[in-house]
C-alpha cells in the first residue's frame, strides 16, 4: 500500500506527551503487522541536540548511524523495537542550513529565498524522505512545540500543504489539555476549543483529538468537544494519567484509536493487534511485589529526563525479573568520604552515570571506591567506566595523579586519553565516537555471559578512550579489559572478576533497551543487584 502520513500536533501547553501518544499509536499499528516509524520535527535552531545542556533539553539520544537526537526518539524505539536514524529527527537549524546551502550553490537560480515555498518545501521533503524509501506503511510525524508558537508556523504550513497533496493518505492527531479547576470542581473544555481554533486558523482541521486529563472526561463532555471542534464523536478520546507510560497503548486501543486511524485512512481494520508480549510485560510490572534499589550517581540527578534511557533500561530489566525498581538519585557533587556510607549502604546496586566535564567527577571516584571495597554490584557507563579506570589506577595501581586528559591535560598518568589521530581536531563533534560500533567480548567474561555471544554492537557517544599503554598493568592487578573494538583495538568493556559484579562499558547499552528487547547487560546488572539484595 502507499505510505500514509500521520501528523501529531499539540496545543495549550507543552510536555503533554506528544512523544508518548505518537509512540503508543506506532506500537498499536506495529502490533497489527504494519511497518511503522516515527519522526520528530523540532522547532529550535540548533543543528542537533548534541551541544544542548541537559538542563535545557534533557538527555541527548544517539541513533545507530551516529546522530545526536531528541530524547523522544528513545521513546519511539522503546515502544516499537524499530531503530531510528538521522532522518527521524530534524530541527529548524537543519532545515535552514540545507536551504542556505542550496542558495549558495545557485539551486534556486537567483530567486528570492522565502519561508514559503523554500523552507516549507524543505520541510515537506524531509517529512516524505522516509516514505520514499518504500520501507514503511505509516510515517508518524510529531511536530514539536505547541500550536501558536512562532517557531512552529513553518512546520504547520508544511503540514497544511501536505494534507491537500496527500489526501486520504494523511491524518492529523491533535493533543490538547483539559484542566481540572479545583475551586469549581470542574473540567474545562475551553482551552481545547481555543487550541483547535488556532490549528484551524493555520488551515489544519484535526481528524482525531486526544485529551490529556487527570480526571475522567464524561461522554457528554467529549460529544460537546466534538461538536465545537468539527471532529467526529468517536474520534475524541481521552488520555488520562496512568501509573506507567507503557499502559498508554492499551488505553488508546480500549478507545479504538488504532481502528479509527485505519478507517479514516482508507484501511479496513482486521482482527486485533498482537499485543501479548506487551501484555506479559505489563502483567509482570503490575504483579511485582519485591523491590530492588539502585543508586544512580551523576551530576544531573535533579533533572527527570537527563538519564531517561538509563532509568527506562533499569525499569525494563527489573520488570523482567519480576521486581519493582526503586531508583535513588545521588548527586555526585554531594558525596564524599564523610557521607558515602550513609548514601550508598542501602543500595542493592550502583550505576555511575555518563557525562562530560570535571564537575562532580571526584564524587564519582568516592562512590566507586566505596562500592569496590564493599563489593556491591556496580555498573559504570561511558564516563562512568572511565571513572572506574581512574579510581582503580589511583587506589589499586598506586598512580596517585592518574586522570583523564579531559580533566587534566598535564597528568603524568593519562589512563584515559584522546587517540593520536584525534588530538589535532578542533571541531567539538569531530573527535566524537558516535553511533553503533562492533565489540568483541572475551569468552567466559561476565559481559559475554550477559549477552550470550561474543560479538555485539552497541552505540557510543564519547571522545576519550582507555589508554592501551596501561592495559597490561590493569589486567595484572585484577581489572580485565574483556571487550574491545576489533578494528581499532579500543577497550569497550572492563570488569573485575574478583567482585560480585563490577563492570564498565565505554558504550551506552541503555540506548538499545526496549520493552520487548531489554538490554542484556542491564538485565545481568539488575539480576546481580537482586542476588545481592537477597543475601542481606
Amino acid at each position: 500500500m502507499e505510505t500514509k502520513y500521520i501528523f501529531v500536533t499539540g496545543g495549550v501547553v507543552s510536555s503533554l506527551g506528544k512523544g508518548i501518544i505518537s509512540s503508543s499509536l506506532a506500537c498499536l499499528l506495529n502490533a497489527r503487522g504494519f511497518r511503522v516509524t516515527i519522526q520528530k520535527f523540532d522547532p529550535y535552531i540548533n543543528i542537533d541536540p548534541g551541544t544542548l545542556n541537559p538542563y535545557e533539553h534533557g538527555e541527548c539520544y544517539v541513533t545507530d548511524d551516529g546522530h545526536e537526537a531528541d530524547l523522544d526518539l528513545g521513546h519511539y524505539e522503546r515502544f516499537t523495537n524499530v531503530h531510528t536514524s538521522r532522518a527521524n529527527n530534524v530541527t529548524t537549524g537543519r532545515i535552514y542550513q540545507a536551504v542556505i546551502d542550496k542558495e549558495r550553490r545557485g539551486d534556486y537560480l537567483g530567486k528570492t529565498v522565502q519561508i514559503v515555498p523554500h523552507i516549507t518545501d524543505e520541510i515537506k521533503r524531509n517529512v516524505k524522505f522516509l516514505g520514499n524509501t518504500g520501507n514503511y506503511d505509516f510515517i508518524i510525524t510529531e511536530i514539536g512545540g505547541t500550536v501558536g508558537d512562532i517557531e512552529s508556523l513553518p512546520y504547520l504550513e508544511a503540514v497544511r500543504q501536505l494534507r491537500w497533496e496527500l489526501g486520504q493518505n494523511s491524518l492529523c492527531v491533535h493533543l490538547t489539555y483539559v484542566p481540572f479547576i479545583a475551586a469549581a470542581q470542574e473540567l474545562k473544555t475551553k482551552p481545547t476549543q481555543h487550541s483547535v481554533k488556532a490549528l484551524q486558523e493555520v488551515g489544519i482541521q484535526p481528524d482525531i483529538l486526544v485529551l490529556r486529563t487527570e480526571k475522567e472526561i464524561s461522554p457528554e463532555m467529549r460529544r460537546k468537544i466534538a461538536l465545537f471542534c468539527n471532529v467526529a464523536p468517536d474520534a475524541v478520546v481521552q488520555s488520562k494519567d496512568v501509573n506507567s507510560i507503557y499502559k498508554v497503548p492499551l488505553m488508546l486501543h480500549s478507545q479504538h484509536v488504532d481502528e479509527t486511524v485505519l478507517r479514516k485512512m482508507g484501511v479496513t481494520p482486521e482482527g486485533e493487534p498482537h499485543m501479548q508480549p506487551w501484555l506479559d510485560f505489563i502483567d509482570k510490572m503490575d504483579n511485582a511485589t519485591e523491590t530492588v534499589t539502585i543508586g544512580l550517581v551523576g551530576k544531573y540527578v535533579e533533572l527527570q529526563d537527563a538519564y531517561k534511557s538509563i532509568s527506562e533500561a533499569l525499569f525494563h530489566a527489573a520488570t523482567y525479573a519480576s521486581y519493582k525498581l526503586r531508583l535513588v538519585y545521588i548527586h555526585s557533587e554531594k558525596i564524599d568520604d564523610s557521607n558515602a556510607d550513609e548514601l550508598l549502604a542501602g543500595m542493592d546496586g550502583v550505576i555511575i552515570a555518563p557525562g562530560f566535564g570535571q564537575r562532580g567527577i571526584e564524587g564519582k571516584f568516592v562512590a566507586l571506591k566505596w562500592c569496590r571495597e564493599h563489593d556491591i554490584p556496580t555498573f559504570g557507563i561511558c564516563l562512568g567506566m572511565q571513572c572506574m579506570v581512574i579510581e582503580f589506577a589511583r587506589n589499586v595501581l598506586g598512580l596517585a595523579d592518574a586522570n583523564s586528559t579531559e580533566m587534566n591535560h598535564s597528568t603524568t598518568h593519562n589512563v584515559i586519553d584522546l587517540m593520536e589521530e584525534q588530538k589535532n581536531i578542533s571541531n567539538l563533534g569531530g573527535t566524537m565516537r558516535l553511533g553503533a560500533y562492533d565489540c568483541r567480548l572475551r569468552e567466559g567474561s561476565l559481559a559475554a555471559k550477559a549477552y550470550g555471544r561474543l560479538d555485539i554492537r552497541e552505540r557510543h557517544r564519547h571522545r576519550y578512550e582507555f589508554n592501551n599503554d596501561y592495559r597490561e598493568r590493569f589486567e595484572q592487578a585484577g581489572m580485565e579489559c574483556v571487550g574491545e573494538n576489533p578494528a581499532a583495538k579500543l577497550v569497550e568493556v572492563v570488569e573485575m572478576p574478583s567482585k560480585r559484579w563490577y563492570v564498565g562499558t565505554q558504550y551506552h547499552p541503555e540506548y538499545s533497551s526496549t520493552v520487548l528487547s531489554p538490554s542484556p547487560i542491564f538485565r545481568s546488572f539488575v539480576d546481580a543487584a537482586i542476588a545481592y539484595h537477597n543475601t542481606k
